[in-house]
């Protein structure tokens, strides 16, 4: 399997169309087509399902889809990394996490390290620990923004200097806006949008599942989600409560939406790891030094 192939089984899947595929890759229709259907052959599946004017991908199809979007980055990522190893530090950086106001941490970071080495650049990828993980054991990612709890018996990491409150975002016309904080107790009756992280029984701990006790798994959970924005949006339009960190959903005055903090207070810490024994490249070394002395009062060695 070529790896030029790929590339072309990409743009034809991202165009939907032979003939604008073979446009943009300055190919010949016939040469695109059979190029693709050796490709089926190599890999004994079908691919597409062709019509007059688009084509359709199968379920192998979205498989390869997924796959060769992963190797196509990894080869883009691995050529960068080669190139950028000259004097001059340069490259780039792959940094996931889910929605935090620990990234200011890493902002910080990344802007005292631009004022020496303007020539890094920073990738964000934006997801749940699973995501992130998943993209950090593939190596799409140098770096993982984790929220505890969290399993991290499989890298090394760093303690951020900074800790997450939790809450409830609410219409600012509910009932339970009118509280200065929200009980166990104001939540076991209302509809609740949680964040699967947070409510998955995977650890051995569960920081959200201690707080509510006893009556965790009386809770009417009626929506669970990865990203706040999308639980924001939820909430508007009045589907329920959405348990959330503080300063990730818009609450300001022109919001419809309103945050109550948690009553005990309830705070998450945070980590950011990486692969044990991985190989730097000279940016993302560069970066590890970086965080390393900004956190170094709180860094743990597995």
């Amino acid at each position: 399997m070529e790896f030029r192939v790929l590339r072309y089984f990409l743009t034809v899947a991202r165009e939907g169309s032979m003939t604008a595929a073979a446009d943009f890759l300055h190919v010949t229709q016939p040469t695109l087509s059979r190029q693709l259907k050796d490709l089926e052959q190599e890999l004994g599946k079908k691919l597409f399902i062709r019509s007059s004017h688009s084509i359709i991908l199968t379920d192998e199809g979205m498989l390869l889809r997924k796959r060769a979007e992963e190797i196509v980055d990894m080869v883009d990522k691995l050529k960068t990394e080669f190139s950028s190893m000259e004097d001059t530090i340069s490259g780039d950086v792959y940094i996931g996490g889910g929605e935090t106001q620990a990234m200011k941490q890493i902002a910080r970071v990344v802007k005292d390290l631009k004022l020496r080495y303007p020539n890094i650049r920073y990738h964000l990828y934006s997801g749940n620990e699973d995501d992130v993980t998943e993209r950090l054991d593939k190596g799409l990612l140098d770096f993982g923004i984790l929220i505890q709890p969290a399993d991290l018996s499989k890298y090394n990491y760093l303690n951020i200097p900074a800790k997450d409150v939790w809450g409830v975002v609410m219409r600012k016309d509910s009932l339970l806006a009118a509280k200065d904080t929200i009980q166990a107790a104001d939540l076991l009756n209302v509809p609740l949008i949680c964040s699967r992280q947070a409510i998955k029984q995977t650890f051995s701990t569960n920081e959200f599942a201690d707080w509510f006790g006893e009556d965790f798994d009386k809770l009417n959970v009626v929506t669970t989600y990865n990203l706040a924005y999308n639980a924001a949006i939820m909430v508007e339009e009045g589907i329920g409560y959405a348990v959330v960190l503080d300063k990730i959903v818009n609450t300001s005055s022109d919001s419809n939406l309103c945050f109550r903090p948690l009553e005990p207070r309830l705070e998450s810490g945070l980590n950011i790891v990486w692969k044990k024994h991985q190989v730097f490249s000279a940016a993302t070394d560069m970066f590890l030094k970086e965080i390393q002395a900004k956190f170094l009062n709180s860094l743990s060695d597995i």
